[in-house]
Order: structure tokens, then C-alpha cells, then sequence
């Protein structure tokens, strides 16, 4: 159909506005991209040019600083102080990070061992593992290798902090230490923190360090970085620090601390000072110690090898892990279960002509003539043996061994410490199950003064000592607070223990002491208002033979150390209103009253005068003697403390 003229005008008109429409779109789309590309070619040339290099973001942990541990008073007993390191990722060394070494050993000391060391371990771990290649630098190596870094592919100067414990070995036992984390200690952890996996990181190991792991260890920050393909660091991009890990507040006392483990000397041994009204423990010092620092980047194989062989064990914590035969500072236990169970009365003594012979054996007492008749209390002031050797056989096993444990023996207390020692408060179902034996009456007889089978901490004697001066059901407590909030652990309920029963045991305690016929007399406090009662230990590691016995028995300081005698002591004061208990442990001391009773008077009078015991305070023969230990020791004064030691 042919279109008229009219029609063939319209279709021109409409066609030409069409055209033009498009026509604008496609000029402002060309002119859109042209001044795009432009801003991309002079204003951002830069950026995009580092992108085409390959650079990418990337994000870095950071690791928190580790959370201070002050002890009672607020002295730092562990801390941080700055450390420079430097790191290695092979992945942003192009892969091969031999070169890299090669050229770092310019700035700082490389030889050749620690390259092929470096070496090996970046074969075992993932390439976008950073590598702690050293630390503890200097800053004018951290500063050589910060200027070189844009010619260092994949490596990272690093400023950090590293842990530190400046009482040294005053505190090794509780503290224990922190060191790298290992492949073992990952795989204990069921899901691991990824800060873990950061070079050279610090975890604890065992102690407080270990148990308040998760409380101390804080949460990672993280830094957001641009580098290039070759795996410099261009820029930082944004930053987020860590949180610190909580500051915990410890009941010990390092000043009280320092002193005992002074006053032990280079003695086997161990002391507990535990407060009797709140648990608390102001001091729990094993000896000899260590220096935990040297565990803190990692212990040399020689450093290691003499803590090992040494035989008085320094890496054993004998506060808590140390079990013995508690000797005859069992016997108020084994008073207290006759006098609770209603098997005798408080007039019931028995007669000692130095031994007890059952089942044609001869049980003998310590005193080879004998004591003669002895009742309750001179039976704990001159520690008789046959009085108790007397008494196990009216009260049975039994009630010993749950008298044992009401006054905390074969108990494990709850302490943030390592491997605590539960103990053994032996009865015949304990025997049975351990041994498939009946249990015997010569058991009972020597369970009765502490030896056979019975086994006790030094953390566990003064429980024990706590519980018979306060009549309740004390547990010792270490943590005091957690980012300032205390940990209460309330009022402790009553033993259930006649209060006439424990005021016999106590009157012995004090006769131990204050009379003259006392077997720990030597040691008694003569300030009244400090008055002490006590309990002397003598703890047999070797059987007495009947011959040795007719011939006369060696003395201790004629046999070889590791078979000599453990000495021990308890004690509490002031004897009407007490505040401390002391137990002290020294291994193959001898005597308890010759060697322990001694130590555990001069550290409970330093808790009493909160320092330094007063020499009027002990008997003048032995004042000039004190002062000459003072004068010889290097007591600890705590110093201001300073932000730095805690932050970097």
C-alpha cells in the first residue's frame, strides 16, 4: 500500500528525533568512560598501579599482652618486658627463604646451624606460617632490619612482650612458667586459638601460669595491611589492639615468701603458711628452686640437664606434689578419732616401757627406756609411741583413716597448681583394693604414728594444723581477685569435732612447745602475746633391723643423705587467738625438733611481725645466732612499681 506524502514526512520526523536520542546516549557514554579513565590513568595512578603489581590485603593477629599476677600487697611476681623480634613467612618470600636468611644474617647473628634449624622448621610448618627467625633483639638491630625491610621479602620486625618473673626462684613453684607453644600443647586443645599459632606466642605451662591459662592469656587484635605480590608491606589499613588478659591478685606474700625460702637454705625441704581464718595462703615455698625465666623462649639442654640431675630435685613442687610419712605430727588425728568415736575418754592413758610387742613382734617407741604411764596431753608433749600404738588397736584403721581425711589428709585441695598430691589416709578397703591384702595390725600400729602406709603433703599438714586450731573445715585458697574482684570463698563450716576433744589436742600442741619436758622447747616463742603450739615429726626412709636395733642404732648424720630421716613440724599461733599455721618439711633433716621445728618458728614470726622476727621474741641463747642469718640473708624489699613492666 503506498503511504501519502503526509505519512512519508511523519516517519522522516520520527526517525530523526530517534536518532538524535541515541546519538546523545552514546556521546554520554563515551564521555562518562572518558573522564573515567582519565581519573584512573592522573588521579589514582598510584593505587592501581600497586594493584596490578599483585598486592592484596591481608590481616595480622596481634597478641595481647599477657595479664600481671601481683601478689597480696601488689608487687609484681610476674609480668611483660619489651621484646623486638623478627619473623619470616615463606609465602611472602616468593617461597624460597634462603636468600632472605642469607641477607638477614648480615644484620644480625645467623651462623650456620640456626640458618639449617630455620630452615628445617619452615619445611615442617604451612607457608603462611610466620616464622620467629630471632628475638630479643637490640634496637639498633630491630632498627637495621626495619630500614632494610622493603629489600627483605617476608620479613616483619616486631615489637612485643615477652614474660618476665622478677623474683626469680622466690615464686618458680606456684607461678611455674610460660614458654613457645609446642605441637604437643596443640594437641591437647580440641579447637586452638589462632593466636596460638603466632611465632614465639607464650603459653603457660604449668603453675598458676598453666591453670589461668584462658584468664591470663587475653584476646588477639588484629591489624589490616596491603602488600604486593612480593610480599612487602606496603601500608597498614587499620588497626585493632588486643585485650590484655585479666590481672590476677595472688593471697602469697612475696616478701614472707623470700624469707622462707631464705630460712630453708640449701635444705630438701618445703614450707606452707596458711592464714586459719580465711584459708589463704601467704607463702608455699618448695626448695631448692629454679629461675622460671630460663623457661620463657626456651631452656637450654644444659640449663635443663642440671636441674635434672640434681639430687635435691629443684623442679619438684614439694609443697603440694610431695607426699611423706607425716611421722608423729599424725598423732592428734589419731587422739582425736579415739576421743570422737567414744573409744576413750579424756582420762585415758596408757603405760610405755619402750616398746609393744604384737603378734611376736616388737612395735618400740622412740624413747628406748620408755615413758612410763602417760595420758592425752603429755602423750603429744613427749610424743610417745606406744601410747598411740595402744590406742590403734582399740580404735581400728577406720576411724583413723576418716579423721585423717576430715582434717584434710588423703584429700586433694583445689589449688590452681600442678599435679596436687591427693595423698593416702590408708584403711582396710584402701588396702584391699590396692594391694589384695587383708590389712594387719602391725598396719594399724604404724599408721597410728604416722608411717606404714600413710602419705602427706606439706600443703595437707597445714590444713590439718589450721583445722585443729579453728575447730572448722578450712581449705587453703591461692587466688585472691581477678580484674579486682575477689574470690570469696565464704565462712567454713564447723568440723563437727567436740570443742573439749580439740582443746585437749591444742594443750598438747602447747605442752610440744612450753614445757620443759617438751620435745620442741628449744623452738618456743617467748613473747606471750605470740605464743606457739606445735608438733614435732620424724619420718623413718629405711627399716631398723633387730640386729642394728641390739647394737646400737646409726645416727642420722652417719648415713648417706638419702637415707636419713625426713624431719617435720606443725604448728599455729598465737596459741588462744590463732592467725597462722605453719608446716615445715625438711627432707633427710633428721630430727624434727633438731632441724624443721627451728625454720617453721623464725618463718611463722616473720608472718606474725610482718617482717623481720624480733630477737627478743626467741630464747637469748640463740638471739646471737638469729641476727647472724638475718645479717647473711638478701631479703627481698618490694620496689614502686612501674607501668612499663606491666605494658609495653
Amino acid at each position: 500500500m503506498r503511504k501519502s506524502p503526509r505519512e512519508i514526512l511523519e516517519s522522516a520526523r520520527l526517525v530523526g528525533r530517534r536518532g538524535l536520542l541515541l546519538g546523545g546516549i552514546q556521546f554520554a557514554v563515551a564521555a562518562t568512560l572518558a573522564l573515567r579513565m582519565r581519573s584512573m590513568q592522573l588521579d589514582h595512578a598510584d593505587e592501581y598501579r600497586l594493584l596490578s603489581d599483585g598486592n592484596s590485603i591481608k590481616i595480622r593477629l596481634l597478641p595481647p599482652a599477657r595479664g600481671l599476677i601481683h601478689d597480696r600487697d601488689g608487687t609484681v611476681i610476674a609480668g611483660n618486658e619489651q621484646n623486638y623480634r623478627v619473623t619470616l613467612t615463606r609465602e611472602e618470600a616468593g617461597g624460597d627463604v634462603e636468600p632472605v636468611l642469607r641477607r638477614l644474617s648480615r644484620l644480625i647473628p645467623l651462623d650456620e646451624a640456626r640458618i639449617d634449624e630455620l630452615l628445617a622448621e619452615f619445611e615442617k610448618r604451612s607457608a603462611i606460617t610466620p616464622i620467629s627467625i630471632a628475638d630479643r633483639l637490640t634496637w639498633e638491630q630491630f632498627s637495621a632490619i626495619a630500614v632494610n625491610a622493603p629489600a627483605l621479602n617476608g620479613v616483619t620486625p616486631e615489637s612485643g612482650l615477652s614474660r618476665i618473673y622478677p623474683r626469680r626462684a622466690d615464686l618458680a613453684h606456684v607461678m611455674g612458667y610460660v614458654g613457645p607453644v609446642s605441637d604437643y600443647d596443640l594437641s591437647k586443645i580440641e579447637d586452638p586459638d589462632p593466636v596460638l599459632m603466632l611465632p614465639e606466642f607464650q603459653l603457660g605451662k604449668i603453675g598458676v601460669e598453666a591453670k589461668l591459662e584462658e584468664a591470663l592469656r587475653g584476646k588477639a587484635g588484629a591489624r589490616r595491611v596491603e602488600v604486593n605480590s612480593a610480599g612487602r608491606e606496603m601500608r597498614e589499613l587499620g588497626r585493632q589492639e588486643g585485650v590484655q588478659g585479666a590481672t590476677v591478685q595472688l593471697s602469697l606474700d612475696a616478701r614472707l615468701q623470700n624469707y622462707a625460702a631464705q630460712r630453708l637454705g640449701s635444705e630438701s625441704g618445703a614450707a606452707v603458711v596458711m592464714d586459719v581464718a580465711t584459708g589463704e595462703l601467704h607463702a608455699i615455698c618448695s626448695s631448692p628452686s629454679f629461675d622460671p625465666n630460663l623457661f620463657v623462649r626456651g631452656i637450654s639442654s644444659a640449663d635443663y640437664k642440671a636441674l635434672t640431675e640434681h639430687d635435691h630435685r629443684p623442679l619438684a613442687d614439694k609443697t603440694v606434689q610431695g607426699v611423706y610419712p607425716p611421722g608423729s605430727t599424725f598423732k592428734m588425728v589419731t587422739m582425736l578419732a579415739g576421743l570422737d568415736s567414744g573409744v576413750i575418754n579424756a582420762g585415758w592413758g596408757a603405760y610405755c616401757p619402750g616398746y609393744t610387742e604384737v603378734g611376736g613382734r616388737r612395735f618400740h617407741c622412740w624413747s628406748r627406756g620408755g615413758h612410763g604411764h602417760v595420758g592425752l596431753v603429755a602423750s603429744l608433749e613427749k610424743s610417745c609411741d606406744v601410747f598411740y600404738y595402744e590406742l590403734a588397736q582399740k580404735v581400728g584403721i577406720d576411724r583413723i583413716a576418716a579423721m585423717a581425711r576430715r582434717l584434710g589428709i588423703g584429700v586433694r585441695h583445689d589449688l590452681p597448681m600442678s599435679a596436687v598430691a591427693e595423698g593416702i589416709a590408708p584403711d582396710k578397703a584402701w588396702k584391699r583394693a590396692r594391694y589384695d591384702q587383708e590389712w594387719q595390725v602391725g598396719d594399724s600400729l604404724n599408721a597410728s604414728i604416722g608411717q606404714g602406709y600413710v602419705l602427706a603433703s606439706p600443703l595437707q599438714l597445714a590444713v590439718m594444723t589450721a583445722r585443729v586450731a579453728t575447730g572448722r573445715m578450712v581449705e587453703p585458697k591461692l587466688v585472691r581477685a581477678i580484674d579486682g574482684v575477689p574470690q570469696l570463698a565464704g565462712e567454713f563450716p564447723d568440723l563437727g569435732i567436740d570443742p573439749a576433744h580439740l582443746r585437749i589436742a591444742r594443750l598438747g600442741m602447747d605442752a610440744v612447745m612450753n614445757s620443759k619436758s617438751g620435745t620442741a622447747g628449744r623452738s618456743r616463742i617467748i613473747a606471750e602475746e605470740w605464743r606457739m603450739a606445735g608438733k614435732t615429726g620424724t619420718s623413718q626412709v629405711r627399716n631398723i633391723t633387730a640386729a642394728e636395733r641390739a647394737r646400737g642404732v646409726i645416727r642420722n648424720e652417719q648415713l648417706p643423705w638419702n637415707r636419713r630421716d625426713h624431719a617435720l613440724f606443725v604448728c599455729y599461733a598465737p596459741y588462744e587467738a590463732p592467725r597462722y599455721a605453719v608446716s615445715v618439711v625438711v627432707e633427710h633433716g633428721g630430727g624434727g625438733s633438731a632441724v624443721a621445728a627451728p625454720i617453721a618458728r623464725d618463718i611463722l614470726l616473720f608472718a606474725l611481725a610482718d617482717g623481720l622476727p624480733p630477737l627478743d621474741a626467741v630464747p637469748g641463747d640463740q638471739q646471737q645466732a638469729m641476727q647472724a642469718r638475718h645479717e647473711a640473708m638478701h631479703l627481698f624489699e618490694p620496689e614502686p612499681q612501674s607501668p612499663a613492666r606491666g605494658r609495653a
